[in-house]
């Protein structure tokens, strides 16, 4: 890990600072390598201590890989409003809710893009009674801002109290099941113009679901062309070998 040595003199972290340059260098395990990379003695070995001083720290693997979900959803809601704050802010305050969810969501799937591993970290799966892993959920900061930008876009009047119950789970589960389409299915390998006019559609139709009904929202920033090919019905098809449209 960078600024790490990983034959550090042991001893060399005071009861306290061990803590968090082993949560540090799970971080990095992480974005390395996703969920399966993160592993207590690994990160032991990383910083230069002894796995017997990393376990006064960590019960087990669960706290290790709670705290660095922890971390990990830090890193996504950063990214969330630095996509927020590359946006030109709206005078009209039903404009600029609406232009927050969308940025909201735009940052959500740029992070899972160019940060996999943390992505796919921050929401592994983790034993753990069912109450438990939904508290956990609502707590994160990004589920936070997403609520908080939701509540904005009723108090302004854009969105109807009747659509705002659940509305959470209709922009998650959206963005989050377009982002993993992304990663380990076939978006992935469309062309980044193609990507983006996809990416684009979605967030429309997030958008529309939430409020029920079509409006055009503020920062659409379309790719090359993307817009036209989705509003064309979806991504372009391609011609199979044998000459017939897929």
């Amino acid at each position: 890990m960078d600024g790490m040595s990983t034959t550090a003199s042991r001893g060399t972290y005071h009861h306290g600072d061990l803590a968090n340059a082993l949560s540090s260098a799970a971080l990095d395990l992480a974005r390395r390598g996703g969920p399966e990379a993160v592993v207590l003695r690994e990160a032991a070995r990383q910083v230069g201590v002894s796995a017997t001083a990393a376990y006064r720290h960590f019960a087990g693997h669960e706290d290790l890989i709670e705290t660095v979900q922890q971390l990990c959803q830090t890193e996504l809601v950063g990214r969330m409003a630095a996509e927020l704050a590359a946006g030109v802010p709206e005078a009209d305050p039903q404009r600029e809710a609406l232009r927050r969810l969308r940025a909201l969501g735009r940052g959500y799937v740029q992070f899972a893009q160019s940060e996999p591993g943390l992505f796919r970290t921050a929401f592994s799966h983790r034993d753990g009674p069912l109450d438990e892993q939904w508290a956990a959920l609502l707590a994160a900061p990004g589920f936070q801002e997403l609520t908080a930008t939701l509540d904005a876009m009723a108090d302004t009047g854009v969105l109807d109290p009747a659509h705002r119950v659940g509305a959470e789970l209709v922009a998650w589960t959206g963005v989050h099941g377009l982002s993993m389409l992304i990663l380990d299915g076939p978006l992935g390998a469309l062309p980044a113009a193609e990507l983006e006019g996809v990416i684009n559609r979605v967030l429309d139709a997030i958008t529309t679901g939430i409020l029920g009904r079509e409006v055009m929202s503020p920062g659409r920033g379309d790719g090359p062309r993307g817009a036209a090919r989705t509003r064309a019905g979806g991504p372009t098809r391609r011609a199979s070998p044998g000459g017939r449209r897929k």
